[in-house]
């Protein structure tokens, strides 16, 4: 079994649907070990609607939090504790897709961060979003895994293509490109099964 840690530069980057995407693209199964907020349609939920094989399964969090807000606050308020040694890993023998929340250093607790939730055997998929700043990011959010003992990163690019923006990544990350996830009007089983078809190959040799 393979890990697929998927984690952004930032919020808003597209970590939910590179997460169906990859999914679909590996039929693996899909697991977001802490939701913050949205507990009536979180990311897995809205991973599984659009998620269309029949090999991915899609297991529950390990905390499902009331508020969306950082998860540290967000268990503060419901007044409970996370630790990465309460989280584990679902037993499957299929891959697993593993969805963050938010950027890497997004705390989980007052000691700990999203980067405790990753494991050293992880291929860590790393999603950036041209804005203004993404490089800084991008670069930053490489620097942190790197300093961690990740070197076993991807970067998918999410949105219409910035080529200046995408070349300086790629030579100074020195990261694996896995491809860009095309601006999509509508995010649907097959809009998400198109891209799936786009990166898999990709996705299989990282």
């Amino acid at each position: 079994m393979k890990r697929y840690f998927i984690t952004g530069i930032g919020t808003e980057v597209g970590k939910t649907v590179a997460s169906a995407i990859v999914t679909e693209a590996l039929r693996a199964d899909y697991w977001k070990p802490i939701q913050a907020g949205d507990l009536d349609f979180g990311d897995a939920d809205k991973v599984k609607s659009w998620v269309s094989n029949n090999e991915s399964k899609f297991h529950p969090n390990a905390f499902a939090l009331k508020t969306p807000m950082s998860p540290h606050a967000a268990a503060e308020i419901d007044k409970v504790t996370i630790k990465s040694s309460k989280i584990e890993t679902p037993k499957t023998s299929n891959d697993l897709v593993v969805e963050g929340a938010g950027g890497v250093l997004v705390p989980i607790s007052e000691t700990e961060t999203i980067l405790d939730l990753m494991k050293p055997s992880d291929k860590v998929i790393l999603v950036s979003r041209h804005y203004l700043g993404s490089i800084n990011h991008t670069l930053m959010s490489v620097q942190v895994l790197k300093s961690k003992g990740f070197n076993d990163i991807g970067i998918l690019f999410n949105g219409n293509e910035h080529l200046t923006t995408e070349s300086i990544i790629a030579k100074m990350s020195g990261c694996i490109i896995l491809g860009r996830i095309d601006e999509m009007n509508e995010v649907n089983p097959e809009t998400i099964k198109e891209q799936a078809s786009l990166l898999r190959e990709n996705l299989l040799n990282f």
